[in-house]
């Protein structure tokens, strides 16, 4: 059984890594660090741990992830005693329907996971390369894959269907949903931190960078915002949400773009940043106070509050309403602007509540209870990591020998 297990987070944009101390039956988190890509130079942040501190690297973003990783490792050896280290659980968001939980990584895998590229052109190379780079530094490292879109395989065929030829459909167009992970983390911690909404009808809104909504009844995914693709939705820093696919035509067709173009305006230019002008960051817009600005964060309430009635559709009714991830757990005027458009729907915000990012942010006369809870993807790595470490060492011939 493994003292140390690693998480790899990985984002379009940003890696998270985790180092989990194994305790018993649960893996404790001794320390998280975050690189971002975008920054220059390129630095890492030890956010949890005995030091807390930023350590300029020497690599830039243009080196591949074996050089750049090959300098985080040495920078978190210092700190952490990876030695111990025997195994790393990745974030991977597409499984497809090809996975239906966590999977030991071998070379099967991995040509599964390369067919899934397509799918999540922005996100799937990165793990790839980032699984290629532990590989490359720490061989004798058992790596597993955790998957955002196998928590969603709850959701009804009717609910993942597209209305387009069914062959299609069986070749695999359909809604998948995404953000997986924290979603089913979330949802775990609603047992303990509001138990009496954690088996009803609820919204969990993940809003971040990437963003989206999920429906909950019972712990289990019925409908999501996000559907084939990360961009599908609500409005995200630079991706657009659901756009009507007759624009993507016309960009194609009249306007003469070609599918490079088209996905980079998709991927990285859309979205908030494609509406203000200048950032995707809504800490940026809230303090901006220009036109364009203001109009890019109203956008982004009134279709998340538009796609939290849709889901209440799906559920036939709705009980709570939960904030997380970035924008979600410390953003109070999105969460007020958001609830304010729920009001309909009898949502009811405790303004003084919500101002200090309290755990509970509805009054008692709310019809809907609305919480903030923390999502933490590593830790639900992390557990899935080690669960599957313990079947498979049941399962093993020599154990069972």
């Amino acid at each position: 059984m493994p003292d140390t297990l690693l998480t790899f987070n990985t984002g379009s944009s940003t890696v998270k890594i985790g180092v989990f101390m194994v305790e018993g039956d649960r893996p404790r988190r001794v320390g998280k660090a975050v690189v971002k890509f975008a920054s220059d130079p390129l630095t890492m942040h030890l956010l949890e741990g005995a030091d807390q501190l930023e350590l300029p690297l020497k690599s830039t973003a243009n080196d591949n992830l074996g050089v750049l990783m090959d300098e985080v490792f040495g920078a978190l050896d210092r700190h952490f005693d990876l030695d111990s280290a025997t195994a790393a659980g990745h974030r991977i968001v597409h499984g497809g329907d090809i996975f239906e939980g966590p999977v030991r990584i071998d070379e099967k895998v991995l040509a599964q996971l390369r067919s899934l590229i397509a799918m999540a052109p922005l996100h799937q190379p990165q793990s790839l390369k980032l699984i290629q780079a532990v590989e490359h530094l720490r061989p004798d490292l058992v790596q597993a894959a955790s998957f955002d879109t196998t928590f969603h395989s709850s959701q009804t065929e009717l609910v993942r269907r597209f209305a387009i030829p069914r062959i299609w459909h069986d070749r695999g167009i359909k809604r998948y949903g995404f953000h997986g992970l924290s979603y089913r983390y979330v949802s775990g911690a609603l047992v303990h931190q509001a138990p009496k909404i954690a088996n009803k009808k609820v919204v969990i809104a993940h809003l971040g960078s990437g963003a989206s909504l999920c429906a909950i009844e019972g712990g289990k995914s019925r409908d999501t915002s996000m559907g084939f693709s990360t961009l599908d939705g609500i409005p995200m820093a630079t991706r657009p949400g659901s756009i009507d696919p007759g624009a993507l035509l016309h960009f194609f067709g009249p306007l003469g773009k070609t599918h490079q173009e088209i996905e980079d305006i998709m991927y990285h230019k859309s979205g908030l940043l494609g509406v203000s002008g200048f950032s995707g960051d809504t800490r940026e817009l809230v303090n901006n106070g220009g036109a364009q600005a203001r109009e890019a964060i109203e956008l982004f309430t009134f279709r998340t509050a538009g796609e939290i009635a849709r889901l209440a559709a799906t559920l036939g009714g709705l009980d709570g309403l939960v904030f997380t991830a970035g924008i979600g757990e410390n953003q109070p005027d999105i969460r007020a602007d958001v609830a304010h458009r729920l009001k309909w729907l009898g949502a009811e915000l405790d303004e003084r509540a919500n101002a200090c990012n309290a755990h509970t942010i509805s009054t008692s006369a709310s019809r809907i209870a609305m919480h903030i809870v923390p999502t933490d993807e590593e830790q639900m790595i992390a557990e899935e990591c080690l669960s599957l470490l313990r079947s498979t060492e049941r399962t093993s011939p020599d154990i069972a020998s």
